[in-house]
């Protein structure tokens, strides 16, 4: 059963850098898109990024200039670059990567302090 796992969150100040890693516990075939995602206390998950196996990106607007997604299809890994981080960033991320079946990561906290 392949697992994914993610890396480096925790607790910055606001203007702050942090960098999300994940990494998948085994081979993904057929990969088409890779991603991360946040869910807030009190809201929905919301899409944050996504990067295709072409090459791709989308970003949600509230982070557009900011985040930074790339990733590596061979290594199956994911990474979110995070600069000038905001309070409002504050959520537990969670990757995401699509195939012929969804993979998703047991998410990581990102705390921003105002």
């Amino acid at each position: 059963q392949v697992q994914l796992v993610e890396s480096g969150g925790g607790l910055v100040q606001a203007g702050g850098s942090l960098r999300l890693s994940c990494a998948a516990s085994g081979s993904i075939l057929s990969i088409n898109v890779m991603g991360w995602y946040r869910q807030a206390p009190g809201k929905q998950r919301e899409l944050v990024a996504v990067i295709t196996s072409s090459g791709i990106t989308n970003y949600a607007d509230s982070v557009k200039g900011r985040f930074t997604i790339s990733g590596d299809n061979a290594k199956n890994t994911v990474y979110l670059q995070m600069n000038s981080l905001k309070p409002d960033d504050t959520a537990v991320y969670y990757c995401h990567i699509l195939s012929r079946r969804s993979f998703w990561g047991q998410g990581t906290q990102v705390t921003v302090s105002s």
